[in-house]
């Protein structure tokens, strides 16, 4: 049983940057897919990006793509969203998930670990 904490969500101006955190504990953590989904009032959740278990490789929703990065720290069971040139339309809760497979994924079925999301909120 993976836990997830997301942190690093707040309140930022449009252009700004926020940087958002998840902390996993209770699983080998480098053997799990990490990814970042978001979801809107209203809206169905969103795919924002994944990276591989070494962060070899990466993968971006188009929405995010040039703006935001995907990162982790293995040794501090850590992944991190780095969102620059942030949008109005960015302001969503953001969730990190975990999948234990290999193969990266954008698909949210397929993430069998869940954190409670963090608030994402740009003002124009």
């Amino acid at each position: 049983q993976v836990q997830l904490v997301e942190s690093g969500g707040g309140l930022v101006q449009a252009g700004g940057s926020l940087r958002l955190s998840c902390a996993a504990s209770g699983g080998t953590f480098s053997r799990y897919v990490m990814g970042w989904f978001r979801q809107a009032p209203g809206k169905e959740r969103e795919f924002v990006a994944v990276i591989s278990w070494t962060g070899g490789r990466t993968y971006y929703g188009d929405s995010v793509k040039g703006r935001f990065t995907v990162s982790r720290d293995n040794a501090k069971n850590m992944v991190y969203l780095q969102m620059n040139s942030l949008k109005p339309e960015d302001t969503a809760v953001y969730y990190c998930a975990a999948a234990q497979r290999m193969a990266i994924t954008r698909y949210d079925y397929d993430y069998d670990y869940w954190g409670q999301g963090t608030q994402v909120t740009v003002s124009s």
